[in-house]
């Protein structure tokens, strides 16, 4: 086996002259080849390869087509139809930037819910976490301007919807909305503006991502167990372990990607997105795009508007907090079983709202269900805010006040003592085969 060290020494003398000017080669040698990992890790952890590779995807298809895309209300949306017509590979690049975005979001939930089911925010990953979420706020930002500027019918009406909250703001909430919008209403400045922002907050995103990788390396990556560190024996080096699973699952993922590119490019879009925007027809049903839904959802169920916006932030905003939220000295929710009953619990609502998206969730609430269960009818879509409601409360209450009481009152399961110990006891077991009774012959 390599015996890796945790510093490079370079033997050519022209490496060696450049490696004592611009250490660089010895940065990405103790980042990415020595750089130790806990040896329990698993295949959870490999989500982060995933979006740094969604993320280089995302910035070179979206150059390719800031080659063709020309904003405004006139020409926006010709030009998205141009490209992909004309340009040659142009439906190939605009299928794998709308369909990567999606791809983005998957790998972006699977690695929040990660570290909040194995506690990567507790100490002394606060500061990690915190980068994660501004990044995923990034995210969101630069997702939503991208499918805004496409400048189809759902586009225009999903843009002009949650521009709008602007003017909740209270005082200034005016001005901010003419500011952003570059006018008194969504036109062609304001196509603009976001086709600049858009074409801005990748490389935004690139230097967070930088600023994250830099605090992982600091307090190194957290474990199925929760417990930190302490021998080397603990450990295992990035190559070849755990570059050789990052590998697995970004193959895993981009062979689903592609197969959506090729076979299904349409099936995660709306198909009224396909419609040039008319700002004086409103669609029946404005939904945002499928990883929006559950903030969309929020918004409105709340009938304050103001309320909802804060809400609907919020409900990104509060995973800041869960570090001090959570005051349980164990990490992991395997030793955590009523934590682990509420976390499932809280996913379980963030995927009600996500459906209840799709669906009009205009109506009287608790009084159009009582109204229907007394009446003996048949339950209609208005009837949905209710459980818009209820699963906006229930969004919330995990992080205050079950979070807390939880991690007062639960009493955890035994952890183990080291890492090496864990992903001794996680090894699977190896049946020996039964060896043959020795026979003395009648001689001895």
């Amino acid at each position: 086996m390599q015996d890796f060290s945790d510093k490079w020494v370079p033997t050519n003398r022209v490496i060696k002259w450049i490696e004592d000017r611009l250490p660089i080669l010895g940065l990405i040698y103790s980042s990415f080849i020595a750089f130790r990992v806990p040896r329990n890790i698993n295949y959870w952890w490999t989500f982060g390869a995933v979006l740094l590779v969604m993320l280089v995807i995302q910035i070179i298809t979206g150059l390719f087509l800031a080659m063709g895309y020309v904003p405004g209300t006139a020409t926006a949306f010709d030009s998205v139809v141009h490209i992909d017509r004309n340009v040659n590979y142009g439906e190939l690049i605009r299928s794998m930037h709308a369909n990567g975005a999606s791809f983005f979001f998957i790998a972006a939930y699977f690695h929040i819910l990660r570290g909040m089911y194995y506690g990567s925010y507790k100490a002394p990953r606060e500061i990690l976490w915190i980068v994660g979420v501004i990044m995923y706020f990034i995210m969101m930002g630069t997702a939503f301007l991208g499918y805004s500027i496409v400048w189809g019918q759902m586009s225009a009406a999903a843009a002009t919807v949650i521009t709008s909250v602007f003017k909740a703001v209270p005082l200034v909430g005016e001005t901010l909305y003419e500011y952003a919008m570059g006018g008194y209403a969504v036109g062609n400045p304001t196509v603009i503006r976001f086709y600049a922002l858009h074409f801005l907050l990748p490389f935004i995103l690139v230097g967070f991502t930088i600023i994250h990788v830099w605090a992982l390396h600091v307090v190194a990556n957290n474990n199925p167990a929760g417990v930190e560190i302490r021998t080397r024996r603990d450990t295992l080096p990035f190559w070849p372990y755990m570059i050789l699973k990052d590998l697995v699952m970004v193959g895993i993922v981009l062979f689903i990607y592609a197969f959506v590119v090729f076979f299904l490019p349409r099936a995660l879009g709306h198909a009224i997105n396909y419609i040039p925007a008319d700002l004086t027809v409103s669609p029946d049903h404005i939904a945002p795009e499928w990883y929006f839904g559950p903030f969309f959802t929020i918004l409105r169920a709340i009938d304050n508007t103001m309320v909802g916006i804060i809400a609907m932030f919020g409900a990104v905003g509060i995973l800041v907090f869960m570090p001090w939220l959570d005051r349980s000295p164990v990490k992991s929710a395997r030793y955590r079983p009523v934590y682990r009953f509420f976390f499932l619990t809280w996913v379980f609502s963030a995927l009600v709202l996500g459906w209840l998206a799709t669906k009009s969730t205009d109506g009287s609430g608790v009084f159009a269900w009582i109204a229907h269960i007394v009446s003996g009818s048949p339950v209609d879509e208005g009837c949905y805010k209710l459980l818009a409601q209820l699963a906006t409360a229930w969004y919330f209450a995990f992080f205050f006040p079950i979070l807390p009481i939880v991690s007062l009152l639960e009493k955890p399961k035994p952890v183990p003592a080291s890492i090496a110990e864990d992903a001794v006891a996680h090894l699977p077991k190896v049946k020996t085969p039964p060896q043959a009774p020795i026979v003395q012959s009648q001689q001895d």
